[in-house]
Order: structure tokens, then C-alpha cells, then sequence
């Protein structure tokens, strides 16, 4: 357990003060700004800060904020107080205890929540809103390379189900390991180098697999592989990325690199090769991997090797938001060992799901995928990119461009609508009735709020459309532009004309009309583009014709108008 010091510093998101209160993200930055005595901000950044943990549960308890909680908020607030940062571990002693192990979770707290919990729960069902909560939170910092819950559905969907053995040579927390195979599994084993996240691994496929046996080990298994003779019926696996060292060199003659040896730079294609090394005949690898290595130049050679040998069964391009470190898309790597001697398969299923949420639906569209054979994908590249061979549906040229013709006319036709008419200023006194009013002023009488650059009026004595209008204006942009020509956005800096409310409307008024009039003209602007590309593409295409051939008539006066133009403009000139 950690010291006084260390859980008294911990730290905590905005959203786990939501989530300790029981109340929506949206509420705690109501408090941020409205309650003076919110606790300030202890760290993190300005577009993430973290507070003080201590500090939020004192300022909860002083504004009766919160105390109606859930059992699951009860337990992960007790975990925090009792292990500070350190919740790997205290998911580990929480899954232990639901094992029956006695003296692994010390908190007298904790025990009492999760056995509440417990009773009319399943044991799983703990364990798997502790790790929602845990790649939530900033705890997941202490990780290395944890698969989201999201990954976990996407490999469980197209790995499929076996009733032999499972297996994750980097299985962390044990979300895909636990995730993969259905309920029939007969053993899951894993590998990790870290030993917290082997605890939870072990705990999780324990209590989810049954009568299923578990094994599961520490060491890195690139270099010592706990498992040599291991050949299982499916292998999951979401290895670690970018490692500049792997093991290269002392591995430069391991058996396990059947396509070659991978690069220094390519330590994904050394997992993968792992991983297909421990796949038994007949049996299937489910491997993520950064959408990069797909056509990495370093990694051509053994791109082609696994193709030509007909081991790549299917490369799945998934959303982003999948990966737990970056926003990055990830591709699956399917990768299948033939049951019998002779080759592999003879086509590789590109799938293209980049454009799916991330929640999926994981069944593709039948234009999502595409059967690609080898001979297509062995060229001087060797790029297996699911995007390169799956195309997008032809769009009906005629009535899409039919249709935007149409919604372009009807939205012409509102714009000018929806441009205010402004007289001319009459007479000579000033905007201002009097010295304008800082936004910093404003701030601190709590009448406007300030979110990143979003500035909100709190009152009924200031036009919201008013205040923003004013604070974006020109000379409030020159106000914050230095004499270098260096423009930096301090909106508290920004002046207002001091004005009564009703006057202020017909400001607010104007000022919204202007931003629908923009909306629409950018609306409009995307349509154009939209219209402009249906054309060219149906007329380059074949799918559109041009418009008739003018009539002679037309073509004469086309001609006329123009010379007559060019005669015009040579009589100007010499004139």
C-alpha cells in the first residue's frame, strides 16, 4: 500500500470527480465555473487539469454534493483513498479477494463494498466496471500499451470461437485474452512483463473462464518465450509499438522468423511472427497492429514472404479510437496456418471499416470489403492497406447531382434572407456610452464564464450574442495581436461598449443573423464542392452527359458579345 503522502497527492480528472459525485461531466464543469470554492485545478493542463483528490472529497462533503453514490463509485473512491495511483495493484487485490484469496485487499472499506457488491452481482461483472473505470482514469498511465474494451469487442467479433486454447503473448490487463474465444475455451495462457497487470490478466480469465484452465506468466516474450512448445488454436495479441530494441540481435537465428528476419525498426513484425509461430495447424492469429505497418517500406520483404506463403488471411482497417494511447487507426491482422502441408490461401480479404464508429458494427457492408489475389498485392510495394482495395459504391451521377442542384437553388434563395439589413450610423456620438467594460471584469463578477475560447454570459444583464460579437471584434483582434504581427487569443483582455440590455438585443439580434448567414454560406460552399466533383466525375466518367450543343443563334450571339467586348475595349484603349 502507498504512503500518507502519496494517496493524500493523488490526482483526479474531471471526469472521475463525475464519476466519485454521480453526476454528468457537464455538472462538475458547472461547479468549475460557478462555484467560487471549487477546488483549483493541482496539476494536468489547461485543456485537461486534474485536482486534488483530497481536496475534491472534503469540497464534496462540504457542499452535501454527491453522497447518494453507487457501490461501484464507493469501492473505486475507497481503492483511490487506500492505493493512491497505484490501482493496478488495487484491481489486483480486489480480483484475489473475489477469488477467495484471504489478506491480498487490506482496506476494511473496500472488502466491506465489494462484498455488498457481490451479492447480487457476479464476480465479473466487479471486475469489469473496475476496468472501464481504470483505462478511464489516469491510473491507466501506469499500464503499458492496455487494449481498450473497444479493441476487446472488435478481436472477439473476428477472431471467433474455439474450444481448444487461447493465447496472448502481451496480454496486460487480460482484455483481449478474456474477451477472445467464447465460452467453450479450454485454457487460456498469457505472457506480460509487467507483474500488476499479470495479477489482473490472471484474475480476470480466472473468474471469467470456469472450469477452463488459466496460466499465466511474467517475461517479455520476444526474448523469453514461457512458452516454446505452445501451439494454440487462437492467438490474440496487441504488442507493444515503436520498440527501438527488441531483441534483434540476440535473436537473429530464432526459428520463429519464418518470413525473415524483421529490421530493427519492425518490432511489430517480430509479434506478429510470434504470434503466428505459436498457432497450431488449422488454428488463427488476431494481431493489432499500427495501420503503418501495412506499408512500411523496412517491412516489404516480409509483407511478401507471409503473402506468397498465403499465411494473411484478412487485413481489417478499424476506426480510430480503438488504441488506448493515440487517436491513430489500427488494422487487424488476420493470419491463418494451414491444417495440412501444401499453401495457404490463395486471396487476402481486405476489409475497410475506418469509416464505422468505433462501438462498430463490426459486419461489413458488401462494399467494405474485397477478395484480393495474391498475385495483386506481390508488387514492388507489397502495400496491404484495405483502402487501396476496397472501393466505395458508385453514387446514382444523375439523381445525386439532380438533387444538390435543387437543395443549391432553395438555399440561394434563403441566403440573402438571412443577411441583416444595416442602415448607416446616424449622427457623431461614440458606440460606447461610457468607458467599455473588460472581460476580465466580467469574469471575476461571475457575470461571463470563459471554456477554452468559448465565452458564455451567466446573466440576464448581457446578451450572449452581444458579448460574443463585441469580444471577437476587430479591435478586440488587434488588442491581441503584438508588434511582431504574432496573434495570441486572451479573450479576457477583450473590451465591450457599455449599453442597456434592450440595446444590446438588436446588437445580439444582428450578430446572430450573421452567424446563420455564415453557417449557411459555408453549408453551401461544402454543397458546391459536393456538386462540383458528382459533375466531374460523371462527365470524365461516362455516368453524365454535357448540356445540349448550342444553336447556332446562340453560338453567333456568344460570338458578337465577345467581339463586341474586344472591340469595345480596343476603343477604350485608343481613345
Amino acid at each position: 500500500m502507498t504512503g500518507g503522502n502519496e494517496v493524500s497527492d493523488a490526482k483526479v480528472t474531471a471526469a472521475e470527480i463525475a464519476r466519485l459525485a454521480g453526476v454528468t461531466r457537464a455538472a462538475v464543469s458547472n461547479w468549475r465555473r460557478r462555484r467560487s470554492d471549487f477546488p483549483a485545478p493541482a496539476g494536468g493542463t489547461s485543456a485537461s487539469p486534474l485536482f486534488s483528490l483530497a481536496e475534491v472529497r472534503l469540497w464534496l462533503e462540504d457542499q452535501r454534493e454527491g453522497r447518494e453514490v453507487t457501490g461501484e463509485v464507493r469501492l473505486w473512491q475507497a481503492l483511490r483513498g487506500a492505493y493512491g495511483e497505484e490501482m493496478v495493484r488495487a484491481l489486483a487485490a480486489v480480483g484475489d479477494h473475489l477469488r477467495g484469496v484471504p489478506g491480498e485487499l487490506t482496506d476494511q472499506v473496500a472488502r466491506e463494498v465489494v462484498d455488498g457488491l457481490i451479492a447480487d452481482r457476479r464476480p465479473t461483472e466487479v471486475m469489469d466496471g473496475l476496468v472501464s473505470r481504470l483505462l478511464e482514469s489516469t491510473a491507466r498511465a501506469a499500464l503499458d500499451g492496455a487494449s481498450t474494451l473497444r479493441l476487446a469487442r472488435a478481436v472477439r467479433e473476428f477472431a471467433g470461437e474455439t474450444s481448444g486454447t487461447v493465447f496472448d503473448p502481451a496480454c496486460g490487463i487480460g482484455s483481449l485474452l478474456v474477451a477472445a474465444g467464447g465460452g467453450a475455451v479450454g485454457s487460456r495462457q498469457g505472457q506480460d512483463t509487467q507483474m500488476e497487470a499479470m495479477r489482473v490478466a490472471r484474475v480476470r480469465a480466472t473468474l471469467a473462464s470456469g472450469a477452463a484452465s488459466v496460466q499465466i506468466v511474467e517475461g517479455d516474450s520476444l526474448r523469453a518465450d514461457a512458452f516454446p512448445d505452445l501451439r494454440a488454436d487462437l492467438v490474440v495479441c496487441e504488442p507493444p509499438t515503436a520498440v527501438a530494441d527488441w531483441g534483434r540481435e540476440q535473436l537473429l537465428i530464432d526459428p520463429r522468423w519464418e518470413a525473415g528476419v524483421p529490421s530493427r525498426g519492425e518490432s511489430e513484425l517480430a509479434w506478429l511472427q510470434h504470434c503466428y509461430h505459436h498457432t497450431a495447424p488449422g488454428g488463427r492469429a488476431v494481431v493489432a497492429l499500427p495501420a503503418s505497418v501495412a506499408h512500411r517500406r523496412s517491412g516489404r520483404r516480409i509483407r511478401a514472404e507471409l503473402v506468397r506463403r498465403g499465411r494473411v488471411a484478412a487485413v481489417v482497417a478499424l476506426p480510430p479510437g480503438l488504441a488506448a494511447s493515440h487517436a491513430l487507426p489500427l488494422h487487424l491482422w488476420l493470419l491463418s496456418r494451414p491444417s495440412g502441408p501444401g499453401r495457404g490461401t490463395g486471396i487476402v480479404r481486405m476489409v475497410d471499416l475506418s469509416a464505422n464508429s468505433p462501438d462498430g458494427p463490426w459486419e461489413p457492408q458488401p462494399h467494405q470489403e474485397a477478395e484480393v489475389p495474391l498475385i495483386d498485392l506481390l508488387d514492388s510495394e507489397v502495400d496491404l492497406t484495405p483502402s487501396r482495395y476496397v472501393r466505395e459504391p458508385e453514387p446514382d451521377y444523375a439523381m445525386e447531382y439532380a438533387a444538390l442542384r435543387e437543395e443549391l437553388d432553395a438555399r440561394l434563395s434563403r441566403l440573402q434572407a438571412l443577411l441583416p439589413e444595416l442602415p448607416l450610423r446616424g449622427g457623431v456620438d461614440s458606440l460606447d456610452d461610457g468607458v467599455p467594460v473588460a472581460v476580465s471584469d466580467l469574469l471575476a463578477a461571475g457575470l461571463v464564464s470563459l471554456d477554452g475560447e468559448e465565452l458564455t454570459s451567466l446573466s440576464d444583464q448581457l446578451d450572449p450574442d452581444y458579448v460574443r460579437g463585441f469580444a471577437s471584434s476587430a479591435a478586440n483582434a488587434r488588442r491581441s495581436t503584438s508588434s511582431s504581427g504574432t496573434f495570441r487569443a486572451d479573450l479576457q483582455a477583450a473590451r465591450l461598449p457599455r449599453m442597456d440590455v434592450e440595446r444590446q438585443h438588436r446588437y445580439g439580434d444582428a450578430f446572430r443573423s450573421l452567424g446563420a448567414f455564415e453557417r449557411e454560406l459555408a453549408e453551401l460552399a461544402r454543397m458546391g464542392g459536393r456538386a462540383t466533383r458528382l459533375a466531374r466525375d460523371g462527365l470524365t466518367g461516362g455516368a453524365l452527359d454535357p448540356p445540349p450543343t448550342r444553336g447556332r443563334g446562340d453560338a453567333e450571339h456568344q460570338s458578337t458579345t465577345t467581339d463586341g467586348d474586344t472591340a469595345v475595349g480596343r476603343e477604350d484603349r485608343t481613345r
